[in-house]
């Protein structure tokens, strides 16, 4: 049997204590459909494609497609965060290549009714140690807004450092410049954060075990 080490990423399907997080299909779009409209209210101010919305499901199946060729294509890698049983669509997260070689980024959200239950920082904390363990980056960002205090407490939970606060740098849902906080954890502070310390099961595209 092929071991963990010799096979590499990334990483189509994590498992950890309360969640399944997996490459998309589309064959997820119903189920992704629904979670979007009944969450779209309150999600409105902190997400920019949610300008968007409502879309329709064939558009969800366009988006869901996209995501899996990035995904193939090891170009950028979208995720679903489901329940253990798969079947409730709890949120989504990522981890963006938008930072170039060497680095990832990670998004997130979370719905409504899931809130303050720990789901989106074990999320984030599980990917974080993909970044690290599997495809071996050497920093990973968090971007969040600075009016968005519960999104910016995650990756303070998880050891990231608050480098900076950007003036000016990314859009809100109506068009103006908003400010935008950098959380950033290296690979030398790795080992000694939060993040490092859950354990996850990942698998590559056809199920092998490489975490």
């Amino acid at each position: 049997m092929t071991s963990p080490e010799l096979i590499p990423g990334p990483a189509y399907r994590i498992v950890i204590s309360h969640l399944v997080i997996r490459c998309p299909n589309p064959s997820d779009s119903s189920a992704m459909d629904l979670a979007i409209r009944q969450n779209i209210g309150p999600q409105q101010p902190w997400l920019l494609r949610a300008k968007d919305e409502p879309a329709g499901i064939e558009q969800r199946i366009t988006f869901l497609r996209r995501t899996r060729g990035d995904f193939d294509l090891g170009t950028d890698f979208g995720y679903l965060v489901f329940d253990p049983t798969e079947t409730m669509l709890l949120g989504g997260t990522c981890l963006s290549t938008r930072l170039g070689m060497g680095a990832r980024e990670i998004g997130y959200w979370i719905n409504t009714d899931q809130i303050n239950q720990g789901h989106t920082t074990e999320a984030a904390a599980a990917l974080t140690k993909v970044a690290f363990e599997i495809d071996h980056v050497s920093r990973v960002e968090i971007q969040s807004n600075p009016r968005n205090t519960r999104s910016a407490s995650i990756p303070r939970k998880l050891g990231f450092i608050h480098e900076a606060t950007l003036h000016d740098r990314d859009l809100d849902i109506d068009g103006a410049l908003r400010d935008t906080m950098v959380w950033t954890l290296f690979e030398a502070d790795y080992p000694a954060s939060s993040a490092s310390k859950p354990e996850i099961h990942a698998c590559d595209t056809i199920g092998r075990c490489i975490l």
